[in-house]
């Protein structure tokens, strides 16, 4: 019988997976009632004070775990401090990157069978940087609709230069509600492509969001940058 050996990599943080985690949950409420507040649902038989009262309490729930999601940052940034696996950033200065991500593109597109071993992929890297931009603009123009009820508060004097930038409060209600459904879309790629490398390749993908670690048969090129 073959004995296959396996290696390894501490990879992530506990402060990145606590931030992980936060994020994720936080994205399901804040979409689910960004969706309700942007479009209320008809409430039959229902005075319409209560409807707004309803509606209210939506609000509330959504900037509720907004400020979570924000405070978690925290743990995203400490990480990144202490532990090199949580600043595996896209390599865009080596030429041999780009080349690399579509190799990877291609494999999860079922148009090549394997990629090269990786940490972290390049693929990956970029989809997170992204992700990261996209939630810059949705926490400006968030706070930027939050804060307009009172525009000379501390909240206001931060961000309301989001709204003259953008032209106006209804085109930064429009940006906050497309950019959202660009964070679902990314969301639903991240969770095929992490399930298809955790079930169908082996790289613990999923579970060392657990752990922190990855167990794998092989060596990724990318490992020197943890040492």
């Amino acid at each position: 019988m073959q004995v296959v050996q396996r290696k390894i990599f501490y990879l992530f943080s506990p402060f990145l997976r606590i931030f992980h985690w936060i994020m994720v949950d936080a994205i399901i409420v804040m979409f689910v009632t960004g969706i309700l507040i942007a479009k209320p649902p008809e409430i039959n038989a229902i005075e319409p004070a209560q409807s707004l009262l309803l509606i209210d309490i939506i609000r509330k729930i959504h900037f509720l775990a907004a400020f979570g999601f924000c405070a978690s940052i925290i743990f995203r940034i400490y990480g990144f401090i202490i532990n090199k696996g949580d600043r595996l950033f896209p390599r865009f200065w080596e030429g041999h990157f780009y080349a690399e991500t579509i190799d990877v593109a291609l494999h999860y597109m079922l148009l090549k069978k394997s990629h090269k071993s990786y940490l972290r992929n390049p693929l990956a890297r970029m989809s997170y940087f992204a992700l990261y931009v996209l939630v810059a603009i949705e926490i400006l123009t968030g706070f930027a609709m939050y804060n307009m009820t009172e525009p000379n508060a501390i909240g206001g004097v931060l961000f309301g230069w989001v709204n003259t930038v953008l032209g106006g409060e209804m085109m930064t209600h429009i940006v906050h509600h497309f950019v959202a459904w660009a964070i679902v879309l990314f969301a639903s790629g991240h969770l095929y492509m992490v399930t298809r490398a955790e079930f169908m390749e082996g790289e613990s993908e999923v579970s060392s969001m657990f752990a922190g670690s990855k167990i794998l048969t092989h060596d990724p090129i990318d490992a020197n940058e943890l040492e």
